[in-house]
């Protein structure tokens, strides 16, 4: 099989990149998933992140090394293996990055991730249900929503903040993220919004785009030194992918 692009994991990103790169319909993706199809009931109730996470198919269910400063104990770390990947497992908050981190990371030398010039893409991948304004956007792919049933212990807690000086912030990802209130999530409709329902669903039609799950990849193969291959098993088989233009690894941080 030969394509343009070959993306490994369709996660929080992958599922984003294989949406972007098949929208012009000239190039050929493959968007290659280790874990099944996100039809697990679960996987689209927001409440469902109890149940996934610790499944032991929609979770890799990692753990860290032991650790000397936690008396040599290992922590819990899940992490997705479906369409959406972790987004399509976490508890739904939806919290953008400090404007101070990006700045600092153009002050280590990354020109063009200030926080001015992210803030736009922000923008632009929201659906939010508040709707537009100077920092939310209203007709992106990625919905975002208030929680539904405000609990009223939360609502005491926030309060109570407030009595004790702490400014109250109704919007984590507005002016300022210093305060306490509320959390959106990730949800449209009553529904998880992950990445793969909010960019990769709309995309899967596309006759260049090729999306294979239960395919874990293997190893990718090298010409010289520019990537030109994967290989990847699934169902019991191994398989090879070839691509013209770039391999693109998307397969979590770990």
């Amino acid at each position: 099989m030969e394509f343009d692009y070959i993306v490994v994991g369709a996660g929080s990103a992958g599922c984003v990149l294989a949406n972007r790169l098949s929208a012009n319909g000239r190039h050929r993706v493959l968007l290659l998933e280790a874990g099944p199809k996100d039809r697990y009931p679960w996987i689209h109730i927001p409440i469902g992140y109890a149940k996934t996470m610790f499944h032991p198919v929609y979770n890799w269910r990692y753990y860290t090394e032991p650790d000397p400063g936690m008396n040599g104990r290992s922590i819990y770390w899940p992490r997705g293996r479906t369409l959406g990947g972790s987004s399509a497992i976490n508890g739904l908050i939806y919290v953008r990055g400090q404007p101070e981190d990006y700045e600092h990371w153009v002050a280590l030398g990354n020109a063009g991730w200030s926080w001015q010039e992210v803030l736009p893409y922000f923008i632009r991948a929201e659906r939010n249900q508040r709707g537009k304004d100077t920092f939310h956007g209203d007709s992106g792919p990625q919905g975002v929503s208030d929680i539904g049933t405000p609990n009223t212990l939360a609502q005491a807690f926030i309060d109570a903040c407030g009595e004790a000086g702490y400014p109250k912030n109704n919007d984590f990802n507005g002016e300022s993220q210093e305060g306490a209130g509320p959390y959106q999530l990730i949800t449209w409709n009553g529904r998880r919004c992950s990445s793969a329902t909010g960019y990769l669903k709309s995309a899967k039609s596309r006759a260049n785009l090729f999306v294979e799950t239960d395919a874990h990849a293997c190893r990718v193969e090298f010409e010289n030194s520019r990537a030109r291959a994967v290989v990847y098993r699934q169902h019991g088989k191994e398989k090879k992918a070839i691509a013209h233009r770039e391999v693109i690894l998307s397969a979590g941080a770990l």
